[in-house]
């Protein structure tokens, strides 16, 4: 059993064709926490209007969560774009999983971070999700292919790697709209004063440090099965978990180069009104 401080996962996608329930599940049974944070698109209500997929091992999972807020960990939900409608009943515990429009986390060593799944920052970076830098269709082939692809490794006794998330990095928008991303919620961070920002939404997980602040995605279970931790000592990783989990990602110590020199790469405006919004107290 692995056990942690905090454990921080989303974009699950619970309810479409692509979600790794499977390795979801099998996380969820072997890792251990105070605090488990779902941090938006857990459940994928958009792509249910669609078409209704929710096989034994989604609701699996779902019963793995509330079997997990029942035995004494504190499961705090943050609703996200794809599982919007949960926003309304925000400020409420239902099932004991305490649904909240963002969370701040304080870690074991001080540091307070703001959570929240992160499509916010679409409006400000200027851009649609990832996802539709591809398009739908061509992120919905891409993901089929993803699903034929690891089968075939099953079959050969090879372990899950990501086809999709491995394309998506040849395609220089994307890294973009990755880099503008980052930029923009650890800027917002940093001017509400905190240590740092917690979120989802791109389906990239990874840290970025400023001098002030540390930028923290969980990445999804979808392409990559990945998850942020908190170790005891206040420490983040990013683990991957399939069939051989590692620690693929460790909180960098000092900032990134391009931070260096006194220049700080601000990749947009956050006007004072968007910082107060993101910033806010959380309910």
């Amino acid at each position: 059993m692995h056990q942690y401080r905090s454990v921080f996962i989303s974009d699950v996608h619970l309810g479409s064709a692509d979600c790794q329930a499977g390795y979801l599940m099998d996380f969820l049974t072997h890792v251990q926490c105070e605090t488990l944070y779902l941090v938006g698109d857990i459940v994928d209500l958009i792509a249910m209007q669609r078409r209704v997929h929710f096989p034994e091992s989604h609701q699996a999972v779902v019963r793995k969560l509330l079997e997990i807020a029942r035995n004494g960990t504190r499961v705090i939900y943050v609703p996200g774009n794809h599982d919007e409608f949960l926003r309304h009943f925000c400020g409420q515990t239902l099932a004991g999983i305490e649904l909240r429009q963002k969370a701040i986390h304080t870690t074991a060593d001080g540091r307070r971070f703001v959570v929240c799944h992160g499509d916010q920052f679409d409006q400000v970076v200027r851009c649609s999700p990832l996802m539709l830098l591809v398009g739908d269709r061509a992120h919905g082939l891409l993901l089929r292919l993803n699903r034929w692809f690891n089968a075939w490794r099953r079959v050969r006794r090879k372990p899950y790697w990501s086809l999709a998330a491995w394309i998506k990095t040849r395609i220089g928008k994307a890294r973009s709209f990755i880099r503008r991303f980052e930029l923009a919620a650890l800027t917002a961070a940093e001017r509400g004063h905190y240590d740092g920002f917690i979120c989802g939404h791109i389906h990239s997980a990874g840290f970025l440090r400023s001098e002030e602040g540390l930028y923290c995605n969980d990445g999804d279970w979808v392409e990559h099965c990945t998850a942020l931790v908190e170790r005891q000592d206040g420490k983040l990783e990013i683990l991957h978990w399939s069939e051989q989990p590692r620690v693929i990602h460790q909180e960098p110590a000092v900032p990134s180069p391009e931070f260096g020199a006194g220049v700080r790469p601000v990749a947009d405006v956050l006007s004072p009104s968007f910082i107060e919004q993101v910033n806010a107290a959380p309910k």
